[in-house]
């Protein structure tokens, strides 16, 4: 049996099985049932190496062994495994969420914030800085930042990046006005974010920035997170950040802020 080689790579990717399990899945769905080492002539993998691939398949929910002389494994129809496959992962994440939630009650939590404290007696920093790619984990760099603020945070961003971040971090934004945190956000006020930077007035003072395009957070003048692409300009997945944990910089771009707010216009 031929199949091209860019679907198994669709297959692996989407089912997260390694090459030989999806040869031999494959094969087995042309079959509908087979023994090991008719499938092993089929899909081209070694002989040696059939059965444990095969218990592999069985075990994630792809396919079921058929007890007899000799042992034949049965495919079960696509539909089917997706649901299985579906279900397991649901499971799995589960699982390791519970195991993470227990490191919070667990010694090894203690000695992990141990490490990362004294770590950072022996670092300067200058050297506390680090580059993150992607959308979804500067969003999630960003409001780890803004959870650890306890004075004040400064946000400037685009007009898009009003309407997208806020969505994200607002729950952050709140708990951070609980506070008592002290939060600034500079963006140019369109028609279409007008709303939403009014609504925003709640939990954070917004002002109309003009013209004025950057994007940058500053954490209580000691840390800074630079957005360095155009926002419009750039596919989400490619964006980039760049995180410094330096409180000389922070301190002097958070008084040019100072400088610039005053002439933002309120909303």
């Amino acid at each position: 049996m031929i199949v091209k080689e860019e679907f198994l790579n669709r297959l692996r990717k989407i089912f997260d099985l390694n090459l030989y399990e999806t040869k031999v899945w494959v094969s087995l769905l042309s079959r509908r049932q087979s023994t090991a080492g008719e499938l092993s002539s089929i899909s081209d993998v070694p002989r040696s190496r059939t059965y444990d691939i095969l218990e592999s398949l069985e075990k994630k929910g792809f396919v079921i062994m058929k007890v007899g002389k000799p042992i034949k494994f049965v495919a079960l129809k696509p539909e089917e495994v997706i649901e299985r496959v579906k279900k397991n992962l649901v499971l799995e994440a589960k699982e390791k969420s519970k195991r993470l939630e227990s490191l919070k009650k667990e010694d090894i939590l203690d000695e992990l914030n141990s490490l990362f404290e004294e770590g950072v007696k022996y670092v300067e920093p200058t050297d506390l800085s680090g580059s993150i790619k992607g959308s979804q984990n500067l969003y999630n760099h960003l409001d780890m930042m803004i959870r650890s603020a306890e004075e004040t945070i400064t946000f400037v961003t685009t007009a898009e990046g009003l309407v997208k971040k806020v969505e994200v971090l607002i729950p952050s934004l709140e708990k951070a006005k609980k506070r008592g945190v002290k939060i600034r956000v500079a963006a140019p006020i369109t028609e279409h974010n007008k709303k939403i930077a009014k609504d925003l007035q709640s939990v954070v003072e917004v002002r109309d920035c003009g013209n004025f395009r950057a994007r940058f957070m500053i954490i209580d003048s000691k840390e800074v997170m630079f957005m360095v692409l155009d926002d419009e300009k750039v596919h989400p997945s490619y964006d980039v950040g760049i995180w410094l944990n330096t409180e000389f910089f922070a301190k002097s771009l958070e008084d040019l802020f100072e400088l610039a707010w005053n002439n933002f216009k309120k909303v």
